[in-house]
């Protein structure tokens, strides 16, 4: 199975993304302040890989409190942590897994106290945790979400919801790796991605690399592709899902959900329940983060706008409700009224035989 990263001694090794698919090189990170900065750099990024490494990034801090500071009481460490945690949720603001695995973390640590046992054992085992949890929830919605295909389909994915933004095996792209799976005929036509383009160096590399047919296409031609009659589905993942149902994904999801209702073609979101956000009524209330206009100026180091021009770079949009046909999670997949879905899935509401679904 592919994997983003690994933990091992106290140091957290990540494979660079920015380098993908032509460098593959690891960054070592052996401070909470050097996780920070690959969280912050995109080195590591899709919404539950950087939770995790968040994770882990909380427990490098206790090894750097136990071990460094003059003052190692409980109530120090416990400073230090929180501050280390201030660091590393301000770091990407809209994916709330990020904020959720830290949340966690300081939980497990607060409950570490007056325990013989030191908190650096504490939080590695919940860092691995939250790891082997986050690959037991993927490998579940593509279960569900696999089981939910075609026998035969072609999928249209935007960015990158594979292995490299998770634990392991994918949300969207393990919906699709668990259906071929079970023998389906899936094939993907993956959009680029601007301006970073996560599903050209990313999202196309992994399927190629798995052996999946993969066609990579320009943003701008989804609307065509579907109006020629040649996407039977949109799949992606997400990054904050709202109580309501609304969900906040890469910048351009948007316009797939709406092109994809002009087509009458089924939407869906594959996304762990770490990713739900019950907190936050609606989209609007999402915080959206807006990255360097770099991003967009430059194409590989390569200036490619002329000097002196505006940028406007959100990193991700809101896609309604009212255009998503499901939300595909562990817990079960969740139909129109969303919010009511996902509500249900909370107070364990809804019973069904096989796959559940609330509807």
């Amino acid at each position: 199975m592919l994997k983003p990263l690994r933990y091992e001694n106290g140091t957290l090794y990540l494979l660079d993304q920015r380098g993908l698919p032509g460098e593959k090189r690891t960054i070592e990170c052996r401070t909470h302040s050097d996780v920070a900065d690959a969280i912050r750099g995109m080195a590591v990024r899709g919404a539950p890989a950087i939770g995790i490494a968040a994770a882990y990034g909380l427990a490098i801090a206790a090894r750097e409190a136990s071990a460094g500071a003059a003052d190692k009481r409980e109530g120090s460490i416990l400073r230090f942590l929180a501050a280390a945690a201030d660091t590393l949720t301000r770091t990407r603001p809209t994916a709330v897994n990020l904020s959720w695995a830290v949340g966690r973390m300081l939980k497990a640590a607060s409950a570490a106290l007056g325990r013989a046992e030191t908190i650096v054992p504490v939080l590695e085992r919940e860092a691995r945790s939250i790891e082997e949890e986050d690959i037991e929830s993927n490998l579940r919605i593509g279960e569900l979400g696999g089981a939910l295909l075609p026998d035969a389909a072609s999928v249209l994915t935007h960015c990158n919801a594979g292995a490299l933004a998770t634990g392991g095996h994918g949300t969207a792209l393990g919906v699709i790796r668990s259906a071929r799976n079970l023998g389906k005929r899936i094939c993907v036509y993956a959009d680029e991605t601007r301006p970073l383009l996560q599903g050209a160096r990313l999202t196309a590399w992994e399927l190629v690399e798995d052996g999946i047919p993969v066609t990579l296409i320009t943003d701008n031609m989804a609307g065509y592709l579907m109006r020629l009659g040649r996407v039977d589905l949109v799949i992606v993942g997400a990054d904050r899902i709202a109580a309501n149902g609304d969900v906040a994904n890469k910048i351009g999801t948007y316009s797939l959900a709406v092109l994809a209702r002009e087509h009458a073609i089924p939407f869906y979101v594959a996304s762990p329940w770490s990713t739900v956000d019950l907190s936050v009524p609606c989209g609007e209330a999402i915080p959206i983060e807006e990255r360097e206009s770099s991003e967009v100026t430059h194409l590989a180091g390569l200036r490619i706008a002329p000097e002196g021009v505006g940028v406007f770079n959100p990193a991700f949009d809101v896609t309604p409700a009212r255009l998503i046909t499901a939300i595909i999670t562990e817990k079960r997949i969740v139909r129109p009224p969303l919010g009511e879905g996902l509500s249900a899935a909370v107070e364990g509401e809804a019973h069904h035989a096989g796959p559940e679904v609330y509807s």
